[in-house]
Formats: structure tokens, C-alpha cells, sequence
């Protein structure tokens, strides 16, 4: 049997280090993480860094995925069928709702963000094309896991992190925001993933009338919510967007 070579194998648990939770990470962090050496953890990191895999940012000195990455993807997200039908359909639903939109999928127990339309202002901004985020605490996650029987599958049987204090990780209290979720037909995330951040998302489906994906949108906590509840307006854009994608999918009216 052929022996996998561990510096490639530490390379890639780093890059899908940095392609979930946190945005930047730190060298300490990384090291601790991924139970590595500090000297270790930085001669892959020089080396990603170098091949334009991660980045470095000049201020922090944490790390973050690189543009190459991107790259390489590309070829497979331009033939991506749900991409490709959303383009459109994902531009006027960030025109419409002022904030960014995110389209993700699931893979390897989370959300992997196929698509990402900027929030239309001149605001610095990460394109996110690439990232993972988790199942169980984002509005995408949470439609995937309502939705999607693998997705809940998965989403049982992996930890489900509290990443702020509004974080929902018990069994039953999760259940129960997956079956609000399939009543209502969206799901939120209010500060639950990060704070001051919220973010609302509807499913997608195929033309067997199966959950394919999510789209969502993902603002500043104030401009999403009004009076502290989510704009109905913003709920009504984005499950108009997710009825529009899954229709030229072929999936008819829902």
C-alpha cells in the first residue's frame, strides 16, 4: 500500500484550516490546532505562501486562503451548473437588498461558498469563493440541514460549536430551528456564527425537486434586522431569488 506523504497532508489540514471559522488565523494558532510544531507549522505556511496558497497580512501577521486557490477552482465553479444559473439571479438580489450574497453547497460537513456577490457600496471587502462555513450555526448551513438528509445526517454526528452565546448547539434546540426552518420556508442566523453579523437564507432545488444548494444575504445585524426581528422584505428577496434559481433548474413552481 503506498504511504501518504505527511507534508502534504499537513499542507492540506492548513488550508482547510484556514478555509473555516475564522477568517485570519495567527501562526500560534494554526500550530496548536493542527498539533504542530510552531517551526513546522511556519516552513508549510512560507512554502503555501510562497506558491501563492496563503497570504499574510501585513498589519496582523495572521494568515489567510490565497488568491491561486481561487484560481485553480475556477474551472470547476464555471461548469457548476447551480453558478451558473444563480449568476444572475444573485447580482439583483444584492442590488435589490443593498447587502453581499453568499451561495454555498454542501461539502466535507459544512457550507462551501460557490458563488459571492459584494455588497453594493464602496466598502473594502473578502471575496469569499472558496470558504467553508458550518452547518449548524449559518442561515446556508441550517437550510442545508433542513433540507437535505445528508446534511442532517452530518450535521448530527459532527460537534456543533458555540461560537458566540446565541450560538443554538443542543440536540433538541437545534431540531427544533431545523423543523422552523422547513415550516417557514428560510432560516436565519442572528449574531449566531458572528457578532454584529446576521444573515437570512432560502434552498434551492434541482429539477428531481431535490435541495441542491442555498442562497442568502449577510449584513451588519442593523440593517438586516429592524426593531430587532428580520426585515419581511429582505426574507421575501431572498426566497424570491431561491424560487428563481430552482426554477431555471427545472424544478417548476414551489
Amino acid at each position: 500500500m503506498a504511504r501518504n506523504i505527511q507534508s502534504l497532508e499537513r499542507a492540506a489540514a492548513m488550508l482547510r484550516l484556514l478555509a473555516g471559522g475564522e477568517r485570519r488565523l495567527g501562526l500560534s494558532d494554526i500550530a496548536s490546532s493542527l498539533d504542530l510544531a510552531k517551526g513546522t507549522a511556519h516552513g508549510i505556511l512560507r512554502t503555501l505562501q510562497h506558491e501563492g496558497f496563503v497570504e499574510q497580512d501585513p498589519a496582523s501577521g495572521r494568515y489567510q486562503l490565497g488568491a491561486e486557490l481561487l484560481r485553480l477552482g475556477t474551472t470547476y465553479l464555471d461548469v457548476h451548473e447551480l453558478r451558473a444559473r444563480a449568476l444572475v439571479w444573485t447580482d439583483d438580489l444584492a442590488r435589490s437588498s443593498g447587502e453581499s450574497v453568499h451561495l454555498g453547497v454542501l461539502h466535507q460537513h459544512g457550507v462551501l461558498i460557490v458563488h459571492h456577490v459584494f455588497r453594493p457600496d464602496d466598502s473594502r471587502q473578502v471575496l469569499e469563493v472558496g470558504a467553508m462555513q458550518p452547518l449548524h450555526s449559518t442561515a446556508l448551513g441550517k437550510v442545508l440541514s433542513a433540507y437535505d438528509p445528508v446534511a442532517h445526517s452530518e450535521v448530527l454526528e459532527a460537534e456543533r460549536k458555540s461560537y458566540t452565546d446565541r450560538t443554538i448547539s443542543d440536540l433538541e434546540g437545534f431540531e427544533g430551528v431545523l423543523d422552523l426552518t422547513r415550516a417557514r420556508g428560510y432560516a436565519a442566523d442572528v449574531e449566531e456564527t458572528w457578532e454584529g453579523v446576521a444573515s437570512i437564507a432560502a434552498p434551492i432545488h434541482d429539477r428531481r425537486r431535490m435541495p441542491v444548494g442555498a442562497v442568502g444575504v449577510t449584513g451588519a445585524v442593523e440593517r438586516v434586522c429592524r426593531d430587532g426581528e428580520l426585515r419581511p422584505e429582505l426574507i421575501a428577496a431572498v426566497r424570491d431569488c431561491a424560487r428563481a434559481v430552482s426554477r431555471d433548474l427545472g424544478a417548476g413552481r414551489f
